[in-house]
């Protein structure tokens, strides 16, 4: 058996390319480095190092080496993570989403939520969420992307429809609904994290501006005292702030028609939480807003 310490210092070899940042990276001394290289080479009975008058370098057994130990330290600790996370899920259920809509919903019926649930506020990456899934970071996670795989399946949850709030004395606040194109040309205040809306409203309306804003108390402010229009949803009137804040101002809520203005949402999960998440499902769905 081979200690991971050795392993360590060689993968970090080959990203540093000398003795002396391996020893500095590792918070060990240089001579304790050199001997482990050693050690290493005899416990493998192989030259993983071509050793020349002050220069020392990897042989192509040591690159393959070097390349492997990278590979079994990512291994082991991806191992200690998944069973680290997988001990919390059987107490505490992690909920996450790559858009803030159902965190909103969530929010919303945290009282009637199952005990030991846990929901993070913060918006997940689209691209990893199988990984968060299969390593028990997470239990459920809300997108808008249906998701299939050996261990992961999706269940349709609702639509969150968007609409935009504009001043009463604009022409189009006399239609009783508009198009992304009917918006060309005008200046959004926008909070920013609201994931893949970004993306559907950058590209669907021409010409337009965006100031996105961090806090929504900031996004507040500016609609309270300039007619700057916004967007809403189905489901951010789930947020009591929002609702105030529709029913201070003057703005006229319109529903968007364009196509892309309807997101779908499932719900995420491994296949083998399939009966502990149903609650929560099962919940969401039926209070789903039109």
């Amino acid at each position: 058996m081979i200690d991971n310490y050795l392993l360590e210092e060689l993968a970090t070899f080959a990203q540093t390319g000398t003795l002396a940042e391996t020893a500095k990276q590792l918070n060990v001394t240089q001579p304790t480095v050199t001997r482990g290289m050693q050690k290493l080479e005899d416990a493998l009975n192989v030259r993983l190092f071509d050793r020349q008058p002050n220069r020392i370098a990897l042989t192509a057994t040591g690159e393959l080496a070097a390349n492997e130990a990278a590979q079994l330290l990512a291994a082991q600790t991806q191992f200690v993570t998944k069973v680290q996370n997988f001990d919390r899920q059987q107490h505490e259920g992690t909920i996450g989403a790559t858009i803030p809509g159902p965190l909103l919903m969530l929010h919303a019926l945290k009282s009637q939520l199952p005990s030991h649930t846990r929901v993070n506020a913060e918006l997940q990456s689209a691209d990893n969420l199988v990984a968060l899934l299969d390593s028990n970071a997470f239990t459920l996670i809300f997108t808008n992307q249906e998701i299939s795989t050996p261990t992961v399946e999706s269940r349709f949850i609702g639509t969150e429809n968007l609409a935009v709030n504009l001043d009463q004395f604009m022409y189009q606040a006399n239609q009783t609904s508009v198009s992304f194109n009917n918006l060309k040309g005008l200046s959004f205040v926008v909070l920013g994290a609201i994931g893949p809306w970004r993306d559907i409203i950058q590209k669907a309306i021409p010409d337009a501006t965006f100031m996105y804003q961090a806090e929504q108390e900031a996004m507040k402010q500016l609609t309270t005292y300039a007619n700057f229009p916004y967007f809403t949803s189905n489901l951010s009137m789930l947020d009591p702030g929002f609702r105030q804040q529709l029913k201070e101002d003057d703005r006229v809520n319109l529903p968007i028609t364009d196509e892309s203005a309807h997101m779908p949402i499932y719900a995420s999960y491994l296949k083998t939480e399939k009966r502990r998440v149903a609650t929560v499902i099962q919940m969401m769905g039926a209070q789903w807003p039109q």
